[in-house]
This record gives C-alpha cells, structure tokens and sequence, in this order.
C-alpha cells in the first residue's frame, strides 16, 4: 500500500512539473513579446511619460502658411522646437533659412532626415533628437513653437534669457502668456502669435 501510494504521487507529480515548464515557456515568450514591443514603441511612449511633453500633431498646410507668412522676409537660422515629421524645417530651408528642428522621438528624426534627404535640402535642414530645457538656443534668429499650454512660460522664460536681441519667436496654437505679440495672425487652431525679443521690453513683473 505504502509503495502504491509512492507510485501514485509520483505519477500526479509529473503534470505538475509539465504545466511548469509550459508556464516557463509562456513566460519567456510573452516577456519577449515585451521586450520587443518596448524597443519599437519605446522612442514614442517615453516623450509622454514626461512632465511637459510635446504631442505630435502635424502642423496644417493653414498653420504653415501662417508661420512664414508671420516671418515676412526674416532669413537666418531657424529652429523648430518639437519638430515633429520635420515638414516646418524643410519649408524653412526651401525659403533659405538655415533651419534645424530639435525632436525626442527618434523615430521621427529618423523619417525627417529622410524627408529633408528626398526633398534636396540635406544640408539646410538638420534634425537632431534634443531635449529642448537642455539645447541652448542663443545662436537662432527664429524659433518656431507649437507648444502645449503648461510649457509655454517656462519657455518663454528660457528663450528670453538665450535669445539676441531681435530674434523673433513664432508661437502656435498657444501664445506666450506675459509676451505681447507684434503680430497676430489666423483664427482658432491656425492661429500664430509673432514676438520680438526685446529686453528691455519684454521682461513684465511674474
């Protein structure tokens, strides 16, 4: 009787150790599973996982026009804070600006190198994947920002302090909240505001 017994549990010990091992084996390929859905969406979920973060929303043909129609007939370098799939800076660079856009997602660098790459202007327009509180923006003559309400007056603080005197800042969709714009153009979404670095008027009590 003892021996069946043995016998017994023996036997109903070896599923046990079976499902184990099937668990092992699931476990391994879901965590790979993991793994590699971690690398490939990784670049796009960490941005968003910050404090302050850009969304991508790509800017409209409307919104476009509206940005250089702002800048009139400024040339200079131009920088695009959270440049996205890079279309402002290749427009800049069409119009002759020296133009550089400053991304977190990498994939996005990626595709807007290629754009700048098939559009022939691989030497005038530069992407760079760049967290924008730690680029120093003192050698720009034009910013362009389409922000997110909460950023706007850290920035504003940030581009005052760096920018030359007559640089010019082209805000989208949300203005600066203690710049008063010289030029205002467009209506709702489209909407730019365009500010004038001047230090000795810009800076108001916060």
């Amino acid at each position: 009787m003892g021996i069946e017994s043995l016998l017994e549990s023996t036997d109903e010990d070896k599923p046990s150790h079976g499902l184990t091992r099937r668990g092992s084996i699931l476990l391994g390929v879901f965590g790979g599973l993991f793994v590699g859905i971690y690398t490939l969406t990784g670049p796009f979920l960490a941005p968003a996982l910050r404090k302050i973060c850009l969304p991508f929303l790509p800017a409209s043909s409307t919104q476009m026009k509206n940005v250089f129609k702002a800048l009139g007939s400024r040339k200079g370098s131009l920088l695009d804070i959270g440049s996205g799939d890079g279309r402002i800076v290749i427009e800049a660079a069409k119009k002759g600006y020296k133009a550089s856009g400053i991304e977190l997602n990498m994939w996005l660098v990626l595709y807007s190198r290629l754009a700048a790459r098939r559009a022939g202007m691989v030497t005038m327009a530069t992407f760079k994947r760049q967290d924008l509180w730690k680029t120093d923006v003192s050698s720009f003559d034009n910013v362009v920002i389409f922000g997110v309400r909460q950023m706007m007056e850290p920035l504003e603080l940030k581009l005052e302090k760096e920018l030359g005197e007559d640089s010019m800042v082209v805000a989208c969709r949300f203005r600066f909240p203690n710049w008063e714009p010289v030029m205002t153009l467009g209506e709702g979404v489209d909407t730019v505001w365009l500010y004038r670095i001047n230090k000795m008027s810009i800076t108001q009590p916060r």
